[in-house]
């Protein structure tokens, strides 16, 4: 695993994988799991892998702090 720093959203992959999320929430990989497993986070089935896309992940966020939610 890499443990590449991202400086800004646009350098973020297409799709991101758990510990990425996890990194970009400031959270842990279990609570990133935890959150991926939820019925309203953006979350998809590759093969075997949990991955989520980059513009899904930033909507999510963006809904979230609209709604107070954070």
């Amino acid at each position: 695993m890499s443990n590449q720093c991202y400086k800004s959203i646009d350098e973020l992959p297409i799709m991101l994988t758990i510990p990425q999320v996890a990194a970009a929430l400031s959270i842990s990989r279990a609570g990133a799991y935890e959150l991926a497993h939820r019925k309203n986070f953006p979350s998809m089935l590759v093969g075997s892998r949990i991955v989520v896309p980059k513009d899904r992940f930033l909507a999510w966020i963006d809904e979230r702090i609209t709604q107070g939610v954070f």
